[in-house]
């Protein structure tokens, strides 16, 4: 009985011994585990320490915040960097005005004034163009020389040389007894030529025209409008220009106004430039007693701004 107790003894010793070291083994894994885990999760979980805690297994927040992180990064470099320069915008709107004055004293005593003003705006589908000009002369205290001139025009482009205009033009001639012209229509144009330096383009259309000529009673009628302008840059200081247009009444073919211009103008500096210019305007029916053509040389100074 006494060696029995023993040998229990013995056995429970023995495993007891056996089950502690099976016992102390795990507790250390678990402890390196823990370890480990910790530092793994707070390596991955450094972005977003509330949505994984320590001894999760769920990884799918972790594995979206690098995106996240990387455009928080990226607007914060973002937000370092110095923003670039702000650059002014340029004025589309190309304006010039200019002024001629011719004084003859002596055996005549002459005087002849002109003003012209030019704008025009230019987009990839829409131009826009206005002049305005007036001349004045007189010699030895008579008039020889009173009229106002205006149009406008803007452009439609339907491709690079294609487009669809509207027109309008406005003459009041003192000397020639036009109390007033004034047209409108709407018409078709094309680009022969469109580069850099050379432009040259051609018009068909139709307008409505009403005047009144030595005071008389006021006339209307439908006209076709013909017209072709021509824009040469001969190099960075002088340009020439050319412009014809004929209208014809519709149902009256021997009714027609003719109206052309040429010129040349050169650059004296960045804004200032010097043009000369033949201004000539033909009505084959002029006010009675007046002569059909009336044509004009102007030189003068003109300012770009």
């Amino acid at each position: 009985m006494q060696l029995k107790k023993k040998i229990y003894w013995l056995v429970f010793a023995i495993a007891a011994l056996c089950c502690g070291t099976s016992f102390a083994q795990p507790a250390t894994v678990t402890i390196t585990n823990y370890v480990t885990v910790v530092v793994t999760n707070v390596v991955t979980i450094t972005n977003f320490v509330a949505a994984v805690p320590p001894g999760s297994n769920n990884v799918a927040p972790a594995l979206s915040q690098p995106a996240a992180a990387g455009a928080a990064t990226a607007a914060a470099l973002a937000a370092g960097t110095p923003a670039a320069p702000k650059i002014a915008p340029t004025n589309l709107w190309q304006s010039a005005v200019s002024a001629g004055l011719t004084l003859v004293r002596g055996n005549s005593d002459t005087m002849l004034f002109s003003a012209d003003f030019s704008t025009q705006h230019k987009t990839p589908f829409e131009e826009y163009k206005i002049v305005l000009n007036t001349s004045y002369g007189d010699q030895g205290g008579k008039q020889t020389v009173n009229n106002y001139k205006g149009s406008v025009q803007w452009n439609h482009l339907f491709t690079d040389r294609f487009y669809c205009y509207l027109r309008s033009d406005a003459l009041r001639d003192i000397i020639a007894e036009v109390d007033y012209r004034a047209t409108i229509g709407p018409g078709m144009g094309y680009y022969l030529l469109k580069y850099t330096n050379t432009t040259l383009a051609t018009e068909m259309g139709v307008a409505y025209e009403a005047q009144r000529l030595d005071g008389k009673d006021d006339q209307d009628f439908a006209a076709l409008r013909l017209a072709e302008r021509f824009e040469r840059k001969l190099n960075e200081h002088a340009r020439l220009w050319e412009s014809a247009e004929i209208l014809p009444q519709v149902d009256r073919f021997d009714n027609y106004t003719i109206n052309c211009e040429i010129g040349v103008e050169t650059a004296l500096s960045k804004s200032f430039t010097l043009k000369t210019f033949l201004d000539d305007n033909y009505d084959n029916r002029p006010a009675p007693g007046k002569l059909k053509n009336d044509a004009k040389i102007v030189a003068a100074i003109g300012y770009k701004f």
